[in-house]
């Protein structure tokens, strides 16, 4: 069967490599399509669109938008939306605009704890390689406080300093899953419940999925095998598609965040199933 990864990220928001580099690393793994998703932007897109070209692979235009719920982050997928719908380009914008503030107010938090981490080293990390609009995120963060010695990895950045609970962990007001679902919806897409796993609240899984939602990222870096078939079920039980893609956003001294390309994949049938529930 033909396997694809439908959840990849870029220098075009917090990923370490180019859109073009993600493309070539899809192909290299053996995958036929590869999906772009990158934080509230679009901006990768063209770029990984040509590269597909010039690989021969696949390259399936997608977006992941950051939500809030409950006092918890909440992700949805995108797939098949118009990329230049301007009501949408304008609405990301807005959630960017959202990013910047809690990027602010997470260097806060860090700076009462004592960690002597400026936005100007931030944008200066996010900056080590060409980007489009991309923007700027936690992992930034993380790789600057790496840099200065305060942690030793991405994975004690997040655990001690990042991560939801953690101690500079912030989660301003954002807009719902719900009117995600709706944004990608009306820009002609499909949507979708990303790792919802991390969530540990199906309640809200579900009623998201009877809301609309088309479908769960079942299989996912962070979701061992009782998840991945925990998810799967529940999808299937409201007749909704199962889809999978390993998050990944690269990888520093031999740590991949979230998982490398290619890491949770699902067969290429998926975008096909994608693709019709569009809402064109």
């Amino acid at each position: 069967m033909s396997q694809v990864d439908l959840h990849t990220h870029t220098t075009a928001s917090d990923g370490r490599h180019r859109p073009a580099e993600v493309v070539r690393m899809a192909k290299e793994a053996g995958l036929a399509a590869v999906a772009i998703t990158d934080h509230d932007t679009v901006a990768g897109i063209t770029e990984a669109l040509a590269a597909g070209e010039e690989y021969g692979i696949r390259v399936i235009p997608g977006v992941e938008i950051s939500t809030s719920a409950e006092g918890k982050d909440i992700h949805i997928l995108g797939y098949g939306f118009r990329t230049d719908d301007p009501v949408l380009l304008d609405r990301l914008v807005s959630l960017r605009q959202v990013r910047t503030r809690r990027n602010e107010e997470i260097l806060a938090k860090l700076n009462a704890l004592g960690l002597d981490i400026t936005m100007e080293e931030v944008e200066r990390e996010a900056s080590s390689s060409p980007r489009g609009d991309g923007s700027i995120g936690r992992p930034h963060m993380a790789e600057v406080l790496i840099r200065k010695g305060y942690v030793k990895d991405l994975k004690e950045a997040f655990n001690r300093y990042l991560a939801e609970g953690a101690a500079a962990y912030v989660n301003p007001p954002r807009i719902g899953p719900a009117d995600a679902v709706r944004w990608i919806h009306e820009a002609g897409g499909a949507a979708i419940v990303a790792h919802p796993g991390l969530y540990r609240n199906d309640r809200l899984v579900l009623e998201l999925l009877d809301q609309g939602a088309d479908g769960l990222e079942a299989f996912h870096s962070d979701h061992d095998e009782s998840t991945a078939r925990h998810y799967r079920t529940l999808a299937k039980s409201r007749g909704k598609i199962v889809t999978g893609g390993s998050d990944f956003h690269g990888t520093r001294q031999g740590v991949t965040f979230h998982g490398r390309v290619g890491n949770r994949t699902v067969d290429e049938t998926v975008v096909d199933k994608l693709l019709a529930a569009r809402k064109l």
